[in-house]
């Protein structure tokens, strides 16, 4: 016998929150004691080598709302462009960082070491940059982006310059505001929307 579908109710769907902090910032969803520290609480330990930066920015939807639940991966190497278990990478620098937008400005910070330029096997250099990896609700799939900075050499980075529309290239640098202090502000859509990578 078929059953009555009209007595069931569909389940309310999430796309990243806001299971996505309970189980990968268990202290964020105030979730104590699980964990000596939250998995990628910076990407930098004491004595690490280099400029110690600062980025702030803030994740926007279309409509110019800062998401509140957005939760951030970063990934970069060390001041010498050298990532972890290289030859001489800095033992310091972890290069992992996981972090959430505050839950009531959408803001984020992200305190490390300033990348240094990473070579390629095939002799090209890329520009100092920071990977980023963004989940929060509305987002089905993680979105890819990255962080330059305007006050490094950009011009010859082997991915910047595959953006046919060069204006675009702006969304993707952090702007100075201070003395190792940097702004990054990442639009998901509309005018001004960041590039996002697939990869």
């Amino acid at each position: 016998m078929a059953q009555n579908l009209d007595l069931l109710q569909e389940t309310a769907s999430q796309t990243a929150g806001p299971y996505v902090h309970i189980g990968c910032i268990p202290s964020f969803a105030g979730i104590e004691g699980l964990y000596p520290e939250d998995l990628g609480a910076s990407p930098i330990r004491e004595g690490a080598r280099g400029e110690i930066v600062t980025i702030r920015g803030a994740v926007f939807d279309g409509t110019g709302w800062a998401l509140r639940d957005a939760l951030i991966e970063s990934w970069q190497p060390d001041a010498g462009g050298l990532f972890p278990g290289e030859p001489g990478a800095d033992p310091a620098v972890t290069g992992f960082c996981r972090f959430a937008a505050d839950g009531q400005t959408g803001e984020f910070t992200l305190r490390t070491v300033r990348p240094g330029p990473v070579a390629l096997r095939d002799g090209r250099i890329q520009a100092p940059h920071v990977s980023l990896w963004i989940v929060a609700r509305g987002i089905n799939v993680g979105l890819q982006t990255r962080i330059y900075f305007e006050d490094e050499d950009n011009a010859a980075d082997p991915l910047l310059c595959r953006i046919e529309h060069r204006p675009r290239v702006e969304t993707l640098i952090a702007k100075r505001t201070g003395a190792g202090e940097f702004r990054f502000d990442i639009l998901l859509q509309g005018e001004g929307e960041t590039v996002f990578l697939d990869l």
